[in-house]
């Protein structure tokens, strides 16, 4: 079981038109792909068939109802990296509405982080999310990557300043994302979690 590639989806969290999302979810997918342990799935809620379920799924009340295509992506897959800006000290709605969406489909496997924004470098938005994914039985992991003042801190070919130290980040975030994923999956195919 541990020989097979965990599926990890990287869960692109703006929809702001002219986002800096792009940059910073095609870096790290690019780094992710190196690793021969991890197959890769880019989720990105930009996305028209995405926007559109999650707008149609939405009662009047506002109470979150089903987003099905959504949520076989995510329970599909065994551990997560969500791409964050920070927005007003938080993170996106979009991003909140996709989470909620999918609510049985984080339990019992990890999530990591990669953040991005102006001088705390979205870390606020992260602390945020730690405990919505907590109360979804998501295990969050330690090590994030972070971009402070995100927009000086890549090139014109999408790639950081500090290229080595970035890639460093997202080396740890990765390994322990792993060790995370593999441990959850097959804790969860010897003993199904009921939360």
């Amino acid at each position: 079981m541990s020989g097979t590639p965990l599926k990890v989806g990287v869960l692109v969290g703006s929809v702001r038109t002219g986002r800096f999302a792009d940059t910073v979810a095609n870096w790290f997918v690019s780094e992710a792909g190196r690793r021969d342990d991890m197959e890769i799935h880019v989720i990105d809620l930009s996305e028209p068939a995405l926007v559109e379920e999650l707008k149609l799924n939405l009662d009047p009340l506002g109470t979150p109802g089903e987003a099905p295509a959504l949520a076989a992506r995510i329970g599909g897959l065994d551990a997560y990296v969500v791409v964050t800006p920070e927005y007003n000290h938080g993170y996106p709605a979009s991003l909140k509405l996709a989470i909620d969406y999918v609510y049985g489909g984080w339990r019992a496997k990890p999530v990591g982080f990669v953040s991005y924004g102006g001088m705390a470098g979205g870390l606020r938005a992260v602390e945020q999310l730690r405990q919505v994914f907590a109360e979804l039985h998501a295990v969050t992991v330690r090590d994030t990557v972070s971009f402070h003042n995100a927009w000086e801190k890549f090139d014109e070919q999408g790639r950081p300043h500090d290229d080595d130290a970035s890639s460093k980040a997202a080396a740890v975030l990765l390994d322990q994302l792993a060790w995370w994923g593999v441990t959850l999956r097959e804790g969860r195919t010897a003993r199904p979690y009921e939360a």
